[in-house]
């Protein structure tokens, strides 16, 4: 495949992971470097809200801060105070059926820092990964509950991102159900697996998609990328639960993970974006673990999604993976 650079053509690519198509379509578009946000997030570092420390009373119920019982946290997870599903309804008994089924699930928030003015990136890579790592335990409480399905850990940044508090902080949704985009991934998976007979994503990377890599994890801008700019950060080492990450890879993927939102706010003018944690069902049989990958997916938000795309689910993105990946490798952070 030709870059737009070599041809101004559009191209359909095949998404294997979800199983959808992308149209690039690079002459709706300016060069790949010239790409700034419009509405970079500007959080004033002045404020204080419920979230910053000192005003743990404002906030809803707590559920675990590290350290445990210090004055001095360094995170607090929580509940939502406005939750998408409840907590307090009866636990459902038995697997969803029909069309209609409780809203029993949880909504907690992570908030990752106790002081207003520092970002995620803004930490150093061993904070990044304690992050990760009380992912990794609250996922692990919840899965004590044989009704929850599946947990979506994600980060809202800026408002345009959906973030309604700009204090750093990430969200997770424990499900009584699968999502059908997560059935869907894993289908698309599973027909790759009884074809070769290997992981599709242990086999993704790519020189020239490639944008940075560590020991045990690299950074790639996907084949058929959704969204201009889109980043995956990936496993080298087969692993389809998130939740089975150690201390040491939490603090290298901390490290690699602040490499790309330094990478993406210099490049792309600081602009809002969401983070997702594409992981398996709480409760895959052993079959599904052979062809299941975890991996993380960070989206600027540089385009609006529109009629076209809500109505086919085939989406257009005007910058090609091999010249996103291009310019990103090539933006220098400093030390």
């Amino acid at each position: 495949m030709t870059s737009s650079s070599e041809n101004p053509n559009p191209e359909l690519r095949k998404d294997a992971v979800w199983n959808r198509w992308v149209i690039f379509s690079p002459a709706r578009a300016k060069r790949p470097s010239d790409f700034k946000s419009k509405s970079p997030t500007d959080p004033n570092p002045n404020q204080q809200c419920p979230f910053c420390i000192g005003h743990e009373h404002e906030c809803a119920p707590e559920i675990f801060r590290v350290p445990p019982r210090d004055l001095d946290w360094k995170i607090r997870v929580i509940q939502n105070l406005y939750p998408a599903l409840s907590r307090t309804l009866p636990e459902p008994q038995h697997a969803p059926s029909g069309l209609l089924q409780t809203g029993f699930g949880f909504h907690d928030v992570v908030i990752e820092t106790p002081v207003h003015s520092v970002q995620l990136s803004d930490l150093p890579p061993p904070e990044i990964g304690r992050v990760f790592i009380t992912y990794t335990e609250r996922i692990q409480q919840l899965a004590s509950h044989k009704s929850i399905q599946y947990v979506q850990v994600f980060k809202n940044h800026g408002a345009s991102a959906g973030a309604s508090m700009s204090h750093s902080h990430s969200q997770m949704m424990a499900l009584p159900i699968v999502p059908a985009t997560v059935s869907a991934r894993l289908a698309s998976m599973k027909d790759h697996f009884d074809q070769t007979g290997k992981c599709f994503i242990c086999e993704i990377q790519r020189e020239d998609l490639l944008i940075d890599s560590s020991t045990n994890f690299f950074s790639l801008v996907p084949f058929a990328a959704t969204f201009p700019f889109e980043i995956w950060i990936v496993p080298r080492y087969h692993s389809a639960h998130f939740h089975e990450l150690d201390v040491e890879k939490a603090v290298e993927l901390g490290g690699l993970l602040k490499l790309m939102l330094r990478k993406m706010s210099l490049q792309l003018n600081n602009p809002p974006f969401n983070y997702m944690i594409h992981t398996s069902p709480l409760h895959s049989n052993g079959s599904e673990l052979a062809y299941t990958h975890w991996f993380i997916q960070i989206v600027p938000q540089l385009i609006g999604i529109a009629g076209f795309e809500l109505g086919t689910g085939c989406y257009i993105n005007p910058v090609f993976p091999e010249d996103a990946a291009k310019v990103l490798r090539e933006v220098k952070v400093p030390e």
